[in-house]
């Protein structure tokens, strides 16, 4: 065998070992966190980029958590609140989780049909932002799970557009090195207020619950009975460590992509996505323009059919009802009905005069509140020996994961302190 045909089919084994691990982190880089990522980058430059180092060992720590809890014990997160905790933690999770998942989805809608109408003048933005929801309500209903985990896998590779934008334009790689690898910190409200809602746009509870149900649904389709060992628990760390790199390489590019191209061209203030494709524009020419928009709309259809799972498998799995993305609409109508409410309130922000930017500061202030709970229960699971069995957090885990906790409490009081009492 030549060694580009070894190599050919190390590279498939590898990519069919992806999953889970690669779609959740892909669906962080959702069209509301390219607008964050945008906005640190437009106002502060190349100030910001070395996050991307600090955020991938929290994040890969708690959904590697996630997704061992949801192997171990065949639930999703929510199912294993309920079987292990008090009911009214589950139901202020379900509480906080449902208004701040929709107007998530909320931004991500209007975003998206913000930039078709930026390639296509002539439709408006409405129009575009109905068409998607409509797109993706039928997919989610009709397309059989192993096709809907297929779809979202390949739309992964439209995120590595955001890995070639910065090219088009000259950059300083030492000085890109020097602010990747020396930390720098303004100690002021607004440098503070963006590094918050950096480690608030990674690190969303919503990527908890997908994680763990989508783990469960791979071994539900897996073709044979899958024997929970070390050899499994190795491959799914493998997925959930490469989705999180390639999470924060892309969350690397976009601050990188605006830190010197919108930076240096005296635009400091990015609010919306379409606001950062319209000013690449003039400044780096229509290729990197064209590339960050098909971008945006690429990612919003990854992301958004993880945040109405999400919230969909939540709400299921708390209330007992038939769940599952294998399952056919008459074989789970709740499931389905959820799915489809959550797109359709997600839409109709727009129409009640809840701008994108309204609904991701009120989404954040609810991601806020409700993450540093999660993760300490996520913590306290992993390290129950009667839920976990031997499959409990190592050392170098529950290190990570306390920094995770103290980092997200600490974001969540200043966000809060932020918004309420200045």
């Amino acid at each position: 065998m030549s060694d580009t045909k070894k190599k050919s089919n190390k590279f498939i084994r590898f990519w069919k070992l992806l999953g889970p691990g690669l779609i959740t982190g892909a669906s962080d880089d959702d069209p509301s966190g390219i607008a964050t990522y945008s906005q640190a980058g437009a106002a502060y430059g190349l100030s910001t980029l070395w996050t991307a180092f600090i955020t991938f060992p929290l994040m890969a720590s708690i959904q590697e958590m996630c997704a061992r809890i949801g192997l171990v014990t065949s639930q999703g997160l929510a199912g294993t609140l309920k079987s292990h905790y008090p009911k009214p933690v589950l139901y202020l999770m379900v509480l906080f989780s449902f208004p701040a998942i929709v107007m998530n989805i909320g931004a991500d809608i209007q975003g998206m049909g913000a930039v078709g109408n930026l390639l296509f003048p002539s439709i408006a933005a409405t129009y575009f932002s109905v068409f998607f929801t409509i797109l993706l309500l039928i997919l989610l209903i009709y397309l059989p799970y192993q096709k809907i985990a297929a779809v979202l896998k390949y739309l992964c590779i439209v995120l590595l557009v955001y890995l070639v934008v910065p090219f088009l334009y000259k950059q300083d790689w030492l000085i890109v090195l020097k602010a990747t690898f020396i930390p720098t910190i303004q100690f002021n409200k607004n440098f503070i207020s963006i590094l918050v809602a950096i480690l608030g746009t990674t690190i969303s509870p919503y990527l908890f619950f997908w994680q763990a149900t989508m783990e469960v649904e791979k071994v539900k389709h897996a073709k044979k009975h899958l024997v929970i060992n070390k050899k499994v628990m190795q491959e799914m760390k493998q997925d959930v460590d490469f989705g999180m790199v390639f999470s924060n390489i892309v969350m690397f590019f976009i601050i990188l992509t605006a830190g010197t191209i919108l930076f240096n061209g005296n635009i400091h203030q990015i609010d919306t996505v379409e606001q950062a494709a319209q000013a690449l524009k003039p400044l780096a020419g229509n290729s990197a323009y064209l590339l960050f928009a098909i971008g945006v709309i690429g990612t919003g259809l990854l992301a958004i059919p993880v945040l109405s799972g999400s919230i969909s498998y939540i709400i299921t799995e708390t209330f007992g009802w038939e769940q599952g993305l294998d399952k056919k609409f008459h074989e789970a109508k709740a499931f389905y009905i959820i799915i489809a409410i959550s797109l359709i309130l997600g839409l109709s922000l727009n129409y009640i005069g809840i701008s994108p930017i309204k609904a991701l500061i009120y989404s954040a202030i609810l991601y806020g509140l409700t993450a540093p709970v999660l993760i300490a229960i996520i913590l306290h699971i992993s390290n129950n020996k009667i839920v976990m069995g031997e499959y409990t957090n190592g050392k170098v885990s529950n290190i990570l994961g306390f920094v995770t906790l103290l980092l997200m409490t600490a974001a969540a009081v200043i966000l809060i302190s932020l918004y309420f009492f200045y």
